[in-house]
């Protein structure tokens, strides 16, 4: 697609109506500035799921509703909000790591339209996790459980600037990872998640603030922790892909975001004991 068009405006718009349902006027054009810019503002459509679902979700917990009832609605809300689109990813990496093969064959076998064995178990166990510590989260204490199920949204979506810079080559010629693989630049990158990571501490330390619980220092180390372990599963998984497919594809996008956010949110309910 080619015409006038701001890259910024553009790209915002392409982040928007790709990694969500949210109806926006479709970009004028997609090319590799404009992809590279919506990857880089992709932890901005995190904050809107974040402000989408972990707001009535804290809101609904402090008025005494059933926090695994929640959680379970919060996660099905994300996966519609975005067609299941990383789950997606999640199940067809799954199937190709767990293919045994390398190459153009695994990448075979994750563009079938069917899962696999590997990729429903690893769905399952993704969204029964999420669900547990989600639910686990908002029930210890609602406004902070809230915090920390937008933090994981925000997360999942804090690995794709760094993803798309030229350290992380396309697998394959066409598709989504040949679109905005090497995008982002490495400096826009660094932008990209210093400022998300920022605005995850600031909601963090509010979030606190609001709540005063009795050991805040405890809830802070936890939520930072479960940051910090979703990237560096994010990382672990990617560099797995780069090994094992020659590259990173749209899956592999989709695989780490949902990694991310998993892992931040158990490694958060497991360091609050």
């Amino acid at each position: 697609m080619t015409g006038a068009g701001s890259p910024f405006g553009d790209g915002v718009r392409l982040a928007v109506g790709t990694l969500s349902v949210l109806r926006v006027p479709p970009p004028r054009r997609v090319d590799r500035d404009v992809a590279g810019v919506a990857m880089a503002v992709a932890p901005g459509v995190g904050l809107v799921l974040a402000l989408l679902l972990a707001v009535p979700a804290g809101v609904l917990a402090h008025l005494g509703s059933a926090p695994l009832l929640l959680a379970t609605v919060a996660v099905a809300g994300a996966a519609g909000l975005t067609r299941a689109l990383h789950l997606d990813g999640l199940a067809d990496v799954a199937d190709g790591l767990g293919s045994g093969r390398s190459g153009e064959p695994a990448l075979a076998i994750m563009k079938k339209s069917d899962i696999g064995p590997f990729g429903v178990a690893t769905l399952v166990l993704a969204l029964l996790a999420q669900v547990a510590a989600a639910g686990t989260l908002l029930g210890r204490d609602p406004v902070l459980g809230a915090v920390a199920v937008g933090l994981a949204l925000v997360a999942g979506r804090v690995t794709l600037p760094w993803l798309c810079t030229p350290s992380w080559p396309a697998a394959r010629g066409d598709g989504l990872g040949a679109t905005v693989a090497g995008a982002v630049s490495r400096s826009r990158a660094a932008v990209a998640v210093a400022l998300a990571l920022g605005a995850l501490a600031v909601a963090t330390g509010v979030g606190t603030a609001v709540a005063a619980p009795s050991d805040p220092a405890r809830w802070l180390l936890a939520l930072g922790l479960g940051v910090v372990a979703g990237q560096g599963a994010a990382y672990l998984l990617a560099r797995r892909c780069r090994r094992r497919f020659g590259g990173v594809t749209g899956d592999v996008y989709g695989a780490c975001v949902e990694s991310a956010v998993t892992v931040t949110l158990v490694v958060s309910a497991l360091a609050l004991g």
